[in-house]
């Protein structure tokens, strides 16, 4: 049988280290219900589909562009709340931390390249939650065809 794991392990487990949580909260195990796994891969897919979760080149890309899809996550992530919070009560939380904790701050002082990576970690989580594959690593550019 298969040790489930606690919201803490899920945060540490997706190198989202610095997320501050309750001490009981971490402790929580979690499972994802089917509503949590819809709500995962809505998101997932708003995350995967954004620049600010791509590498660019220096000279390619423009910060503004970037920012305005950072900020666009609010409003997205608050319509997929709305429509399945309720019934996906551990999506819900783990998106109001990150929310609140990684996007919230960034926004207010900025560096994109820590939030590209966050972003990253936390769609990597949403793949998982979701049961689906993971596609953050599809367009690598390390190497030519």
């Amino acid at each position: 049988m298969e040790k489930k794991q606690t919201f803490g392990e899920l945060f540490r487990r997706w190198g989202l280290k610095s997320i501050k949580l309750n001490g009981k909260f971490a402790q929580l195990e979690f499972e994802a219900t089917d509503d949590d796994m819809t709500a995962a891969w809505d998101m997932y897919v708003e995350l995967i589909t954004r620049i600010a979760t791509q590498k660019l080149d220096e000279d390619y890309g423009d910060e503004k562009t970037a920012l305005s899809s950072i900020h666009a996550l609010f409003p997205i992530t608050r319509e997929i709340l709305k429509a399945k919070g309720r019934l996906a009560p551990n999506f819900t939380k783990i998106a109001v931390i990150v929310l609140n904790q990684i996007l919230r701050p960034f926004l207010s002082k900025w560096h994109l390249e820590n939030i590209r990576i966050q972003l990253l970690c936390y769609s990597r989580m949403l793949a998982e939650i979701a049961k689906v594959e993971d596609l953050t690593n599809l367009c690598e550019t390390n190497s030519e065809l």
